[in-house]
């Protein structure tokens, strides 16, 4: 059986869980072999440094259960990210978007370097929509149960270094990160630019 190397291609099957400072877990995210992470060991950016090292050298069938804390995941939890913007910019044809600007909502904008970004809507006032733009499990600790679902060598074009699986579930190529991807449940659980 071939191990988990760099140049592998892997696919990961796991549960992912925030950790509470008391220790209480609470499940965020799955993958299966319906629907696994996608990853290519070595190459794929932003991958969790602890699962990377925990993964490593495991065969089909290897199991893992591994923690990181906020800083190796997701990064602490930055205020600077919480941002007000003129309600104008959410004006549709006219018309405020009500449909998809509320509390709670995730919306996905473009930062000025065409970069996709997630914010969750905080507030909705007269003049300004409050948007936290924060990665839903930043400042938490999490930890990432499964197994090892495949393991083989990278084609050449796999080889590419592009925005890939991250320890987050997406396979980014048609992640929308806002929820609306396999998992429905508005935490991505990627570390990466694609949606923090």
């Amino acid at each position: 059986m071939e191990r988990i190397e760099p140049g592998k291609y892997v696919e990961l099957g796991y549960d992912l869980y925030a950790v509470e400072a008391d220790g209480k877990e609470t499940l965020v995210h799955q993958t299966d072999a319906e629907d696994p992470e996608k990853v290519v060991f070595g190459v794929t950016r932003g991958m969790i440094a602890p699962l990377e090292k925990a993964i490593e050298g495991l065969e089909v069938g290897g199991k893992f259960d591994v923690k990181a804390t906020a800083d190796e995941a997701f990064g602490p939890y930055d205020p600077d990210q919480v941002v007000e913007l003129d309600r104008e910019i959410f004006v549709v044809d006219g018309k405020f978007d009500e449909e998809m600007i509320k509390v709670g909502a995730l919306v996905p904008m473009m930062t000025a370097d065409g970069y996709r970004i997630n914010g969750l809507v905080k507030e909705v006032g007269a003049e300004k929509v409050k948007l936290d733009f924060n990665h839903p499990l930043a400042g938490k600790s999490v930890r990432f149960d499964g197994k090892i679902i495949a393991v083989r060598d990278a084609t050449p074009e796999e080889l590419q270094p592009v925005h890939g699986g991250c320890g987050c579930g997406c396979d980014h190529d048609d992640c929308d990160c806002d929820g609306g991807h396999h998992h429905g449940d508005g935490h991505c659980g990627c570390g990466d630019g694609c949606c923090h």
